[in-house]
């Protein structure tokens, strides 16, 4: 796999968030999408991850489902993580695919889905 700068890693993420459908595009608000080069220690403490786990993407918020008309002030947040990414691709195709795979599935998480629902709509 090629090296990926930044900036063409915020484009790769651009262009997965505009291939998704505009009906859920649209509704995606007051939501910040960025990403770091891999989780902090405190986001592995948080979700309890093993030495060996990897975590490609996270959503940190209210989802949507339990807001209950409630507004935040604060933007939820999506990460989605670099360098895991890149080692999942095999080229620029298969990382295009996996960011858009990883944002689908944190968009998802945000809009109140668990793992399980998500997985069965996979």
């Amino acid at each position: 796999m090629e090296i990926i700068t930044d900036e063409h890693f915020q484009e790769l993420i651009d262009k997965a968030f505009d291939s998704l459908p505009k009906t859920h595009r649209d509704r995606v608000q007051n939501v910040a999408i960025l990403f770091a080069d891999t989780p902090t220690p405190e986001q592995r403490y948080e979700l309890q991850l093993r030495h060996d786990q990897t975590l490609l993407g996270l959503y940190q918020g209210i989802p949507l489902s339990q807001r209950q008309g409630r507004a935040s002030i604060y933007p939820d947040r999506i990460t989605l993580f670099k360098l895991p990414l890149l080692t999942q691709a095999q080229d620029l195709p298969g990382l295009q695919e996996a960011i858009r795979h990883t944002l689908w599935h944190e968009i998802a998480h945000y809009y109140g889905l668990n793992h399980d629902q998500i997985h069965n709509l996979e």
